[in-house]
């Protein structure tokens, strides 16, 4: 019709407004100081703020800032130790090696010992040109608060201010990325195939940092990966493993994993470099976190608006049935979806859709976990094009929901795998521990440990009668032989007590197997198992229950 012809005209010339918006506001922030850009690059993240035209083009702001002289490189350092650069370096090029918004980086080797080093030097002014930065973006956000306010929209954005202000001048401060580094080391260089450098503490100031030099390069050259015949999907493995590992086990994260912060080495290891943004989430919040990622794998809208509105994502009084229709919509099945379809980008884009539509207020910590898995997911796809790290992200969270006992993951846990009259959901049982056997943390023996303490409950009994009721349907067409072998398994499960749990869990498994150790009177004689039968077999066999204790 007429009407929608020109409802549609109408969209097109407001998208592309808003397109041509977009380009000038990169193209205005990319020509000003360190903490302009840097707040394009926070505004990028933030889909809750902006639609999409806008962070499409924020995204391509780019670090890369003209070099200041080696002269005044050398004087900063020279101020800052109090010594000679001539007396403690020699350089091993002239000219810096990298250059970014806030400091640029010198390849040298130290005359005492001859080791080779990096020295990053800041730039000159680099702290009052951000903080005048900061007082004009602080000036401004307070503008914005009062735009919000009249769209009735529960936005502070003088706070989101306040909080990149705090990162910011933590990034400026050498010393603390030092000690970030330093922290970083300890809680994951034990992880298979991460190097992180060595950091000269007594060669470190505010302003200057000395870290062991690493010979490696970028994940994104090809020529020197086939080269040195590394295994690109090893690599992208070994980052999205030990990124999952920083946000969702200790909190505390490499917040800025673009291309120029890893290196390839020779050996195969995976080289972390600039701990200068580093970001920390509290145990609740990585737990939601962590159940909003179940949620939307299971489709579960209803309770994903919970954990949103339980981080207080959500005002309480909301009515929140129209976002979980717009969820519904939103979201694509995850673990079905085509590689085009499923990358966290394009979930992110459609969550921030809704952000930005619903009374949503997103917290810092948030919209940091989201930039770190934003940017993380885009190197991936740029090392190896078939990445898709929801899907790689699923088996690590499959594995911490089957094997933590804090108490809300385990309520995930039930509300995934049980009907509400305490069934269980056979296929969501089993997707869940094939996607755990995959991850390299997933610990049988604590999977089996939760699971026996949980059998031995009140809760429990309703699920040890499922499986008995399965047996007792069986026991009609069996001989008398196997009917005592399989009464034998009843009675076990009708013992309270962990010893007995196991034994019968095994004896099933050696049912529904037809394992050699039956005995010769059963061997022959067992009908098909069940279907559900057959299911719990394989969930026993996925559990990795043996039969030799």
């Amino acid at each position: 019709t007429l009407s929608s012809s020109s409802s549609s005209a109408a969209a097109r010339r407001a998208q592309q407004q808003r397109e041509r918006r977009a380009v000038q506001l990169r193209d205005a922030i990319s020509g000003l100081g360190p903490a302009i850009i840097k707040a394009g690059q926070a505004l990028a993240s933030r889909p809750d703020l902006l639609p999409s035209e806008y962070l499409d083009e924020l995204q391509k702001l780019q670090d890369d800032v003209p070099r200041f002289s080696n002269e005044l490189a050398f004087a900063t350092v020279e101020q800052e130790l109090g010594v000679d650069f001539e007396d403690i370096f020699e350089l091993e090029q002239e000219e810096p090696v990298a250059a970014a918004s806030i400091g640029q980086v010198y390849k040298a080797r130290l005359k005492a010992n001859g080791d080779t080093v990096a020295i990053k030097i800041q730039r000159p002014n680099c702290e009052d040109i951000i903080a005048l930065d900061l007082y004009i973006l602080r000036w401004w956000s307070g503008i914005y608060n009062k735009v919000f306010q009249l769209l009735n929209r529960d936005i502070n954005v003088q706070s989101i201010i306040d909080d990149f202000g705090e990162l910011i001048y933590r990034e400026i401060d050498y010393v603390a990325e030092a000690a970030n580094a330093q922290r970083f080391n300890e809680l994951y260089a034990a992880v298979t195939d991460v190097f992180v450098p060595k950091v000269y503490s007594d060669l470190t100031t505010r302003k200057v940092l000395v870290m062991e030099w690493v010979d490696g390069f970028r994940l994104t050259d090809s020529a020197s990966l086939e080269q040195y015949g590394l295994d690109r999907s090893k690599l992208v493995d070994t980052l999205v493993q030990c990124s999952l590992r920083q946000i969702l086990e200790n909190g505390f994260f490499h917040a800025d994993p673009h291309a120029g912060n890893f290196l390839a080495c020779p050996d195969g290891r995976l080289c972390y470099l600039d701990f200068g943004m580093m970001s920390y989430a509290e145990r609740a919040q990585r737990n939601g976190f962590l159940l909003a990622v179940v949620h939307i794998v299971n489709r579960d809208w209803t309770e994903l608006v919970r954990v949103y509105q339980k981080l207080g994502f959500i005002p309480l009084d909301t009515d929140v049935r129209p976002i979980e229709i717009a969820l519904e919509k939103a979201l694509p099945d995850v673990l079905n979806s085509e590689i085009s379809e499923l990358n966290f980008r394009n979930v992110v884009n459609k969550l921030g859709d809704i952000f930005y539509t619903f009374p949503f207020s997103l917290p810092p910590f948030y919209i940091a976990i989201i930039r770190c898995l934003g940017v993380l997911e885009g190197l991936a796809i740029q090392v190896d094009p078939t990445s898709r790290i929801i899907s790689e992200a699923y088996p690590y969270v499959a594995s911490r929901v089957l094997t933590d006992p804090q108490t809300d993951l385990q309520e995930a846990l039930k509300r995934l795998v049980l009907t509400s009259d305490g069934r269980i959901r056979w296929s969501r049982l089993e997707g869940l521990l094939d996607e755990a056997r995959v991850s390299k943390s997933y610990d049988v023996a604590a999977a089996l440990n939760l699971l026996t303490d949980y059998l031995i409950t009140d809760d429990g009994e309703t699920i040890l009668n499922d499986l008995a009721d399965q047996i007792v349907e069986e026991a009609d067409s069996l001989g008398s032989d196997s009917l005592a072998f399989l009464f034998k398994a009843i009675q076990a499960l009708a013992i309270n007590d962990e010893v007995s749990a196991v034994k019968a869990l095994r004896s099933l498994q050696a049912v529904i197997s037809r394992e050699s150790d039956l005995g010769e009177e059963v061997k022959g004689v067992l009908p098909e198992p069940t279907s559900s039968m057959v299911r719990f077999g394989k969930i026993i066999t996925l559990l990795d229950v043996g039969t030799d204790t």
